[in-house]
């Protein structure tokens, strides 16, 4: 199988990936606070501060996500609940990221997001839950939503460990080899699946 390397991979991208978000953006704090760069008028020790906070805010949730992914490898089971959901919004960011790299820093930047956006699906699909409804016993239940008729379900015996009465219906009389059935076995249909 392939979900236990894809989310060896995904873990370890995503960790690389918040290393380098927070410090490329720890440097341009950096940088605009030595060269006292202004943006429209806004200070530059703000602007230097905002860019550290957002490279730690980013490489910490990039961690988080990264540390879901290692769950996921270690344990050998879907992400469920909060960890799903950071999955999914990290492949997002990277959907988005990808096509704001296509058009302000070029084809490889591009290329890497979408690469790891199909890592990040490829995570979500393989350990996705049976793919699908799960199979219902006989009869139906009373969530069916089905439109067939439901088969009326037979009276259950006693409980484990009690004894039966004799001369029960169920049981032999006078000779005979088998129980008789008072009804006739009735036959139920599967429910419909839906593609």
């Amino acid at each position: 199988m392939v979900r236990r390397p894809v989310a060896w991979v995904v873990a370890v991208v995503l960790l690389a990936e918040a290393f380098v978000i927070a410090a490329l953006n720890w440097f341009l704090g950096v940088v605009v606070d030595r060269q006292k760069m202004s943006l429209a008028g806004l200070d530059p020790d703000v602007m230097s501060t905002s860019s550290k906070i957002g490279g730690l805010v980013f490489g910490l949730y990039f961690a988080l996500c990264a540390l879901v992914a290692l769950l996921v490898a270690i344990r050998n089971r879907p992400p469920a609940g909060f960890g799903r959901i950071l999955l999914i919004s990290v492949a997002v960011v990277h959907g988005l990221l990808g096509a704001f790299a296509w058009g302000l820093v070029g084809w490889t930047a591009f290329v890497f997001m979408v690469v790891v956006l199909g890592l990040v699906v490829l995570l979500l699909m393989t350990y996705d839950r049976d793919g699908g409804r799960e199979p219902q016993a006989p009869g139906g239940g009373a969530g069916d939503q089905g439109g067939e008729p439901r088969a009326e379900s037979e009276p259950a015996g006693p409980p484990a460990g009690v004894a039966r009465p004799h001369g029960g219906a169920d049981e032999p009389q006078d000779g005979d080899e088998e129980p008789q059935d008072s009804v006739p076995a009735q036959v139920t249909r599967p429910a419909p699946t839906t593609p």
